[in-house]
C-alpha cells in the first residue's frame, strides 16, 4: 500500500499555464499562416460589400468609412467598400468608338458588359510609369455598374471621417466634384456615389455610325 502511495506521489503536476501558452502560440502561428491571395481578397471584398449595404447606418458609421485601396500608375486611390461589388482580372478589353478618353472599352464579366474608366484620365492627371492595369474594381450603386482600372488592390480598411481633408490644393473645379477627400498620407478618396450617379459616365450601348 505505501509503495502505491509513493509512486502518486511521483507523478509530476499538470502545468495548465504552460499548455495554456502552448495553444495560444500555434493558434496565432495559423492566423499569421493564412496570407490571402487577389481571389480571395475579391470575395472578401464582394461579401463584405453586400453585408454593409444591409447594415443600417449609425453612429459608428458617420465616424468612419471603410475603403477598398487601389494603386494606379504609382498613385493610391480608395473608394468606400459598400460600393465594391467585386474585383475581377481585366481581359479581352474591346475599345468603343465614339466615347470618351476616359472610356477604354468594354468587357464581358460572366455574361455582363461592362465599360471600364481609367479614372487617371477622368482626371486629366499625367501617368507616371509604366502600369500592369490588370483588375478593374467593380463599383455599384442601384442599376449603374461600371469598373474602374487598378494595377493592384492594397487591402481594406477603416478611416476616421475627421482624417479625411477636402481637397489637395492641386485639385479643382470637375476633379474636386469626384473627391471625397485626401487622408494626411495622401491616400486619395474618390466619391463612388457622385461618379456612379453621373449620367456623363454611361456608356451607350447604340453608336451611330
Amino acid at each position: 500500500m505505501k509503495s502505491s502511495e509513493q509512486s502518486m506521489r511521483k507523478v509530476p503536476a499538470i502545468d495548465w499555464s504552460e499548455i495554456h501558452r502552448r495553444l495560444e502560440a500555434a493558434d496565432a502561428a495559423a492566423r499569421h499562416a493564412w496570407m490571402p491571395d487577389q481571389e480571395e481578397i475579391g470575395h472578401i471584398l464582394k461579401a463584405r460589400a453586400q453585408a454593409l449595404a444591409r447594415e443600417p447606418s449609425g453612429g459608428h458609421e458617420a465616424e468612419s468609412i471603410e475603403v477598398v485601396e487601389f494603386v494606379l500608375a504609382h498613385e493610391t486611390y480608395a473608394v468606400e467598400s459598400r460600393y465594391v461589388r467585386e474585383v475581377a482580372p481585366l481581359e479581352n478589353l474591346t475599345p468603343l468608338p465614339c466615347t470618351p478618353a476616359f472610356v477604354l472599352g468594354i468587357v464581358n464579366l460572366r455574361g455582363e458588359i461592362l465599360s471600364v474608366i481609367d479614372i487617371k484620365k477622368f482626371f486629366d492627371l499625367p501617368e507616371k510609369g509604366l502600369t500592369d492595369l490588370n483588375k478593374i474594381i467593380v463599383l455599384q450603386s442601384g442599376d449603374m455598374v461600371f469598373g474602374i482600372l487598378a494595377d493592384a488592390i492594397s487591402g481594406m480598411r477603416r478611416i476616421a471621417v475627421a482624417d479625411i481633408q477636402p481637397s489637395l490644393p492641386t485639385l479643382t473645379g470637375i476633379r474636386e466634384d469626384y473627391l471625397k477627400g485626401v487622408t494626411p498620407g495622401r491616400l486619395v478618396i474618390l466619391d463612388a456615389e457622385k461618379l456612379l450617379t453621373d449620367e456623363g459616365i454611361v456608356v451607350q450601348e447604340h453608336v451611330s455610325g
